[in-house]
């Protein structure tokens, strides 16, 4: 902006040298030669052949980082570790040591042995969905973007390119362990899938409610919250389950039998959602305006849209302390269960401990939307 151009522009001209320290000089008309003592950062998609930088963008100045320190990085092969070698899944890890998640500190090799050791739990549910993914490339400190199609820096033969009818670009789907060893070597901190699959992308196979707390709001009023919604789609014959977000709320899901459309399934949520809100106002919200939503819950039922999407179970988040959005038998869900409880450090051990999976009938479960009016079991 003008402001960060003028302060560089006047710590440059005290910089200034006559000669090009070049040899020989590049074109470049008009040029200004400065002493190299400023260091910048820029973000870029990759090297190109002849050793230029590809979309470079420039960040800001670094401070912490001495100029005469700069070299550039050379990809150096991962050290073997404790039996996992240079790669995981296939897929050969660079920078293995880089910490993603400062608090606890954990490194990409880390998370690559999470999603190892979560592989036969999380693949059922990403296998054929397309992704929204979020890439950390510098881990969460860093910036952070979405990715819903596939393109150069999603280049791994390990994550499938789909086509998807009424979208330009091929869209992505983790269905393997390459697959998600690969999002790590990617820089994915979060996997996000739709509610369909590629099979039959127009009927959705599960529908979705995010409880999103707002200011406020405790996490046992999230449990009730989740607990009412379970009953009012007990009562017209949905079987549902429940997950962490992986942050401060709840997703209550209903698998689903594809018969539905996505307008079909949009307006069955919206209906639920409203009805909470209108009968219960003190409690829920279905706007997701930031000023309706101190004291409530806000019911999110805009992921039961075409192309929405809702992190995956098993997945982790992009958040301070590596959590990991969590499934949970409805006995599990109390207020003393917190979500805090569920991250890199802890799930592969506290799945080693469980007798049985929680969501062990949802592969299994066979249900349509009711036909009928949702009026009479929200009433109950």
């Amino acid at each position: 902006d003008a402001k960060s151009l003028g302060m560089l522009t006047s710590r440059l001209e005290k910089l200034e040298r006559r000669e090009s320290p070049f040899d020989p000089p590049p074109r470049i008309a008009k040029a200004r030669w400065v002493r190299p003592e400023l260091v910048a950062e820029v973000a870029f998609t990759e090297w190109t052949s002849d050793g230029k930088m590809r979309h470079p963008s420039f960040q800001g100045l670094r401070e912490d980082k001495p100029a005469g320190e700069v070299r550039r990085e050379v990809e150096a092969a991962p050290t073997a570790r404790a039996g996992d070698g240079a790669a995981l899944g296939g897929v050969r890890l660079t920078h293995p040591d880089r910490v993603v998640f400062p608090k606890p500190r954990t490194t990409k090799l880390d998370v690559a042995r999470y999603y190892k050791a979560v592989a036969e739990w999380i693949l059922p549910h990403l296998a054929g969905r397309p992704t929204t993914l979020v890439r950390c490339p510098d881990g969460i400190d860093g910036e952070c973007f979405y990715q819903r199609h596939a393109g150069p820096g999603a280049a791994s033969g390990a994550l499938r390119r789909v086509k998807i009818r009424g979208q330009k670009r091929d869209g992505l789907v983790v269905d393997s362990l390459a697959g998600l060893i690969s999002t790590v070597q990617l820089g994915i901190l979060e996997i996000h899938t739709w509610n369909a699959t590629i099979d039959d992308i127009e009927r959705p196979d599960r529908i979705v409610l995010d409880l999103d707390p707002g200011p406020g709001v405790t996490w046992p009023r999230v449990v009730e919250a989740a607990r009412l919604i379970r009953e009012v789609l007990e009562r017209v014959g949905l079987e549902t389950f429940v997950k962490t977000s992986g942050g401060k709320g709840l997703h209550v899901v209903a698998p689903l039998t594809p018969s539905a459309s996505w307008d079909e399934t949009g307006a069955f949520t919206r209906a639920v959602a409203e009805s909470l809100a209108r009968r219960q106002p003190d409690r829920f919200t279905a706007t997701m305006t930031k000023t309706a939503r101190p004291g409530k819950i806000y019911v999110d039922y805009l992921r039961n849209r075409r192309a929405a999407s809702t992190v995956a179970v098993f997945s982790t988040r992009a958040r301070a302390g590596a959590p990991v959005s969590m499934p949970l038998g409805w006995d599990e869900l109390s207020p003393r269960v917190t979500p805090d409880r569920f991250s890199v450090a802890t799930v592969p051990a506290q799945l080693g401990a469980r007798r049985a999976d929680p969501w062990a009938g949802y592969l299994k479960a066979r249900q349509r939307l009711p036909a009928g009016s949702l009026e009479g079991a929200l009433s109950g």
